[in-house]
């Protein structure tokens, strides 16, 4: 049976990985023989898993969730998958985050509260270190 899998490490951090039998590899995490990376990191929890018919679909999700944000992992793990995608969106483009994880950092919950920027509002000058020789020589 395939599954998606996310583990719990020593340092807090997850580890997010798909096998097709989770109990063999959850044995092998634990005895330091499952990824270099947990096997720095032990002891380590199951703190999550899908089922899946097939195994490159175990393996799509594990990629998929390997790129999500810490805070995003933490919601699936809390089982609040209706804030997803709160989690997903481009809060550059999209404005401030308005619900926050219990247990967010103040410096994650800061950079998440900034003031937008408005489509619409010209950005300031970037700050040129070329030469008038350098623009003329490149056709500028």
């Amino acid at each position: 049976m395939p599954y998606m899998y996310m583990l719990e490490c020593a340092d807090g951090s997850y580890y997010t990985g798909s096998t097709r039998d989770l109990e063999n590899r959850l044995w092998q995490h634990e005895q330091g023989l499952g990824a270099r990376y947990t096997a720095k990191r032990l002891p380590v929890k199951l703190v999550y898993c899908e089922y899946f018919d097939r195994v490159d679909d175990a393996f799509f999700r594990e990629k998929q969730v390997q790129g999500w944000s810490r805070r995003k992992k933490r919601v699936l793990i809390e089982g609040a998958t209706e804030k997803l995608p709160i989690y997903s969106r481009n809060y550059t483009q999209h404005g401030v985050l308005s619900e926050l994880v219990e247990g967010d950092s103040p410096r994650v919950v800061a950079a998440s509260l900034a003031e937008p920027v408005e489509a619409n509002e010209a950005a300031p000058p970037l700050a040129s270190t070329s030469s008038a020789s350098d623009m003329q020589r490149r056709g500028g």
